[in-house]
């Protein structure tokens, strides 16, 4: 909220189109997607004259998390549409948000894959994560941390315990070496996605790991 004032003070629009961004994807992991919502779009409303293109990027896969959470599953395909869209407008030498630089195509796929694991369609989820790669920087070690836990539950989904095992127990190598309230909420609900397979040794075994 500091940070939202000082940008409203300093008169830097884009800087408050991402604090109220990161303020909405908080709010999604605090369960209040209907508010989260009201800040994506607010961020998307107040930068949509002065805000670059990756900035209305950045609060539009908000939304499109957002309406995941929330269940719209028509909404959030086309928020995601129209964020892909606008990452593949940046052009070099463009003006861009160089704070944003994180937010790239591969971000945008492991989103996605959270966003269709929302929505149960695993199958699309995981074929998003596909995309994303695995990203080697050190530096990301948490995001694929979590998108492989992500990866896991949607595997689930489709009741594939094997490939629920393997991206989980990637996902639990790469986030035990983090100190993480995310990283242990998704890692507590892989192993509640794991449940209906408690009495078979191998998900026993990864979900007391």
């Amino acid at each position: 909220m500091q940070a939202l004032r000082l940008a409203r003070a300093g008169g830097d629009i884009e800087m408050g189109a991402c604090v109220l961004t990161t303020m909405a994807l908080h709010t999604i992991l605090e369960g209040a997607p209907d508010q989260a919502l009201d800040m994506a779009q607010g961020a998307l409303h107040r930068g949509r004259r002065h805000a670059s293109r990756r900035v209305q990027a950045f609060a539009k896969l908000a939304e499109a998390r957002a309406l995941a959470r929330m269940g719209d599953a028509t909404e959030a395909s086309t928020a995601l549409s129209r964020t892909e869209s606008w990452l593949a407008k940046i052009n070099p030498g463009v003006r861009d948000a160089p704070r944003l630089s994180y937010v790239t195509p591969g971000r945008l796929a492991a989103d996605a894959t959270e966003i269709f694991r929302d929505l149960r369609k695993p199958e699309t989820a995981l074929g998003w994560s596909r995309q994303a790669g695995d990203l080697s920087d050190v530096h990301q070690t948490r995001a694929v941390g979590l998108r492989m836990a992500v990866a896991a539950t949607a595997a689930c989904q489709m009741r594939d315990l094997d490939q629920a095992l393997d991206h989980g127990d990637r996902a639990l190598a790469l986030l035990q070496r983090v100190a993480s309230t995310r990283a242990r909420t998704y890692l507590e609900d892989l192993a509640t996605a794991l449940e209906p397979w408690a009495t078979e040794p191998q998900a026993n075994a990864s979900c007391n790991a």
